[in-house]
C-alpha cells in the first residue's frame, strides 16, 4: 500500500488515508499526547535519587518510543558515561532494577501533569468514531501508564481498547502486537491503519501488512518522519479523514 509521493499529496488533500480500512490502532507517545515533559520529570527525578546529573530534555526525547525498558538501560548507560566518561557505562542488573521501581514510581506520581494533548487529535478522533471506525490505542508505553494518562486527558472514550508494551510478547517494531490487535478487532490488517510517529511503528505496520501513515510533529528518536518507509505523512490527526 505504498503511494507515491504525488499520490501522497491527493491522498492528504482528500482525507482519504481511511479509505478501505476498517479500524485505525493509534499510537500514543508524540502521536496522541506530548509525554515528554513527564518522561523528563520521572528520570530526572529518578537520576537524582541515584546521584547522577539531569538529563537534558532533548536527550531524552531521542530514547523515547521503544518502551520503558529500552528508556531506562538508554538512560543509565548516558547517566554512568556522564559520571565515569571513558568507562564501562552498562548498568548492573542490581541498579537497574532499582532504577526501574523508583522511575515506575515516579511516573505513576505525574503521569499526564506535564504532557499536553497535541492539536487536532480531539477533533481528529471525533471525527474518525463518527466515521465508525473502530480505534484502539497500541503502545509500547506499560498498559496501566496508557490507560491511565489517556482518562486524565479525556480520551480514552474515543478508543475501545488499549494495548501497552507488556500486553504481548514482544513491543513495536516487532509486528506482532499489530497482528493480535487486528485480531482482537477482526479486522484483516491489509484494512488496519497504523498511525504513529516514529520508525517503530511504521517498521511494525510493513511487517504486519498493515497501512501506515506518519504524524510529523512526534518524536522519531530525531531522526525526520518524512524519510521513514511509510505511506504517507500527517501535520494533524484531521487530516485522515475530512
Amino acid at each position: 500500500m505504498r503511494v507515491t509521493d504525488a499520490a501522497a499529496t491527493d491522498s492528504r488533500r482528500q482525507g482519504a488515508w481511511t479509505q478501505g480500512v476498517d479500524a485505525v490502532m493509534l499510537d500514543l507517545d508524540g502521536t496522541l499526547v506530548d509525554t515528554l515533559g513527564d518522561f523528563a520529570a520521572a528520570v530526572n527525578r529518578m537520576l537524582d535519587e541515584l546521584g547522577y546529573p539531569a538529563m537534558p530534555t532533548a536527550e531524552i526525547a531521542l530514547r523515547v518510543g521503544k518502551g520503558s525498558e529500552h528508556l531506562l538501560h538508554s538512560v543509565l548507560r548516558w547517566a554512568a558515561a556522564q559520571a565515569r566518561p571513558g568507562q564501562d557505562a552498562v548498568p548492573d542488573p542490581a541498579l537497574f532494577a532499582h532504577a526501574w521501581a523508583r522511575y515506575q514510581s515516579h511516573y505513576e506520581q505525574i503521569n499526564g501533569q506535564h504532557a499536553r494533548v497535541y492539536p487536532g487529535v480531539r477533533e481528529g478522533l471525533a471525527r474518525l468514531q463518527a466515521a465508525g471506525l473502530a480505534l484502539v490505542c497500541l503502545t509500547n508505553k506499560p498498559r496501566a501508564h496508557a490507560r491511565a494518562l489517556l482518562h486524565v486527558k479525556a480520551l480514552d472514550g474515543y478508543v475501545r481498547e488499549v494495548f501497552g508494551g507488556d500486553s504481548y510478547e514482544r513491543k513495536k517494531p516487532d509486528p506482532l502486537p499489530l497482528l493480535k490487535t487486528c485480531a482482537w478487532l477482526g479486522t484483516p490488517p491489509a484494512h488496519t491503519l497504523m498511525v504513529g510517529d516514529s520508525s517503530n511503528d511504521a517498521q511494525a505496520a510493513r511487517a504486519a501488512g498493515c497501512p501506515v501513515v506518519l504524524v510529523t510533529y512526534g518524536y522519531n528518536h530525531g531522526a525526520p518522519v518524512r524519510e521513514v518507509d511509510a505511506d504517507g505523512t500527517i501535520d494533524a490527526l484531521t487530516e485522515l479523514l475530512r
